[in-house]
């Protein structure tokens, strides 16, 4: 069986790995020109499903590397004024794994089959149930199975569901991260908590590794490289709705933080230039299921969540173990390949559907204005489907 991959994010990297353990051959197509070519260095937390998933898909000889590289979540989840006083709170204190999005990439690339370069342009479905996948600048591939792993504007999703379009939420936030320096450890209370300015939110979030990644890779599996990562904080601040678009989103957050508590200031003036970005809140809500078949959808580009759910990467990775699952039974003669991804699909809109809604209704708490998302279609025409 040959499955075809396209995105290499997360999702799609875990599914390649999973099937690659199970002797499924697995190769990722992704459009950006190299791997490197926009750094992916935030923190996640992941709770016990979306952990237990990617242990799933991973050798089992690496996971004391990745127990080694991970750090431990904690926090009060307060809401803090600017001066760091105590206001009020957000809900229980939450735990889980908290690990770093540019290290857990580098883990899961490890021995894949990935092009770069590939955007994928359209695919046909071939008389004999397989796929075939085209693309911009190389030859298509044929497969049995294409998996769309290519996020909100996914190329994949446009062909097969067109009337799943991304959502606008119209909220948009700066995030960066910071070196945690002994400085910064003084605010670890903020650290999961919600710092309450005058129309604006800070989020606050520690990566502390329990073992540097590059000493740890070396250690337990010299297979792998990892990238030479030291503890750091992430900081995302959700800007009031209508915000015009900016050119430093560390001169964004700053603007905003007259009179707030110096080491705040001091936290963002500090940032890292490049790995500071604005970004938009758009999701993505799983419509009315197509008929099974040789293509199907995983993560962003079915079900992308708003990052106050604090669920996207985790359903993502529960999509590659449960699709991995799935495929072992083909390769193993229990069901058909049509079965499986049917299967899939029926599991997967519902707890993706769910952990969208999850995320909208997290939204308010951050963002008090906020409207119900539009979709991307009735606002510019036809021009959100593309998936461009």
């Amino acid at each position: 069986m040959r499955v075809a991959v396209a995105g290499a994010g997360l999702g799609g990297l875990c599914l390649a790995q999973g099937l690659r353990q199970a002797g499924i051959q697995a190769e990722v197509h992704e459009r950006d020109p190299a791997i490197t070519a926009r750094f992916q260095g935030y923190r996640l937390v992941l709770n016990p499903v979306g952990f237990a998933a990617l242990r799933g898909c991973l050798p089992p000889r690496w996971h004391p590397l990745l127990d080694a590289v991970v750090g431990d979540a904690y926090g009060e989840r307060l809401v803090l004024d600017p001066r760091l006083n105590r206001i009020g709170e957000l809900g229980p204190a939450t735990t889980g794994i908290v690990v770093d999005r540019h290290v857990l990439r580098h883990l899961l690339l490890t021995g894949l089959t990935v092009h770069t370069g590939a955007a994928l342009t359209s695919y046909d479905v071939l008389d004999d149930g397989s796929v075939r996948a085209r693309f911009a600048e190389s030859a298509p591939v044929t497969a049995d199975l294409l998996v769309g792993a290519d996020g909100v504007n996914s190329a994949v999703r446009a062909v097969l569901s067109p009337p799943t379009v991304p959502a606008d939420t119209g909220v948009r936030f700066v995030i960066g991260r910071t070196p945690l320096t002994e400085r910064f450890a003084g605010l670890s209370r903020a650290f999961g908590s919600k710092i309450a300015g005058d129309g604006v939110s800070l989020l606050l979030g520690a990566m502390r590794f329990r073992t540097p990644p590059k000493e740890a890779a070396e250690r337990l599996a010299p297979e792998v490289t990892l990238p030479d990562v030291r503890d750091y904080v992430r900081w995302a601040m959700i800007l009031p709705p209508g915000s015009p678009g900016v050119r430093d989103p560390r001169e964004a957050a700053l603007s905003m933080m007259a009179g707030w508590h110096p080491d705040l200031q001091a936290l963002i003036e500090q940032g890292d230039p490049d790995n500071s970005a604005l970004l938009s809140i758009r999701v993505v809500q799983p419509r009315e299921r197509w008929a099974s078949g040789p293509v199907t959808l995983l993560g962003d580009a079915i079900h992308a969540t708003s990052p106050t759910g604090g669920n996207g990467a985790n359903t993502a990775l529960r999509d590659a173990d449960l699709l991995r699952r799935c495929l072992v039974d083909v390769a193993e003669g229990r069901r058909s390949l049509r079965d499986a991804v049917g299967g899939y699909e029926r599991q997967m809109f519902e707890y993706g559907a769910e952990a969208v809604q999850h995320s909208l209704a997290a939204l308010p708490a951050f963002v008090p204005d906020s409207k119900p998302p539009r979709a991307e279609h009735d606002r510019q025409g036809r021009r959100g489907v593309a998936g461009r």
